[in-house]
């Protein structure tokens, strides 16, 4: 599934490796821009390759670079261009869910929702934990490719957010 979503994530934007997660996490955090720093985490690069990376971005018409919350940060904004971009990634990524799970019924779908539930709020608790001790989960941002909306995350229902204390979306930050 993971190999089937990135494919289809790269071919809807164009673009590989964090691109398209960096696209969809600017676009589902509900907040009109985030520092590099701040991108670098939800994707999980290095600050140069987080930097590297919004040069592509910016190239390709997707994002635009506005000043910070502060003298020293940049803001990333999505261009209509990068908000469709990520849309597209959205829609690919839920066809190639959808026909993933073709096999299943109703039920197996309740059922593996429910245990994905609970895979997914472990792994954001166990990622929560390493934050606390000064550790960087690898990786970026569990839902760095999630539509919010799907999970039910201003509903309250993603496993994730509500693990991570962000059952609202707190401002648009994303989990674990």
């Amino acid at each position: 599934m993971t190999d089937r979503i990135g494919a289809v994530a790269d071919a809807a934007s164009g673009l590989s490796d964090a691109g398209p997660a960096a696209l969809v996490a600017l676009h589902e955090t509900g907040r009109p821009g985030r520092s590099i720093a701040e991108l670098r985490q939800l994707v999980g690069l290095t600050h140069s390759g987080a930097v590297r990376l919004v040069d592509r971005l910016e190239a390709e018409g997707y994002v635009v670079r506005r000043p910070g919350g502060d003298a020293r940060t940049v803001a990333v904004v999505l261009t209509r261009r990068g908000t469709a971009a990520a849309n597209r990634i959205r829609a690919a990524r839920q066809e190639a869910v959808s026909a993933g799970l073709e096999g299943l019924d109703d039920r197996q779908r309740r059922q593996l929702e429910a245990l994905a539930g609970v895979v997914l709020a472990t792994l954001a608790a166990q990622r929560r934990a390493l934050r606390a001790s000064g550790q960087m989960p690898p990786g970026g941002a569990l839902c760095r490719l999630c539509d919010f909306v799907a999970c039910g995350r201003p509903q309250g229902r993603c496993p994730v957010a509500g693990t991570a204390g962000l059952a609202d979306g707190s401002g648009g930050r994303m989990g674990a």
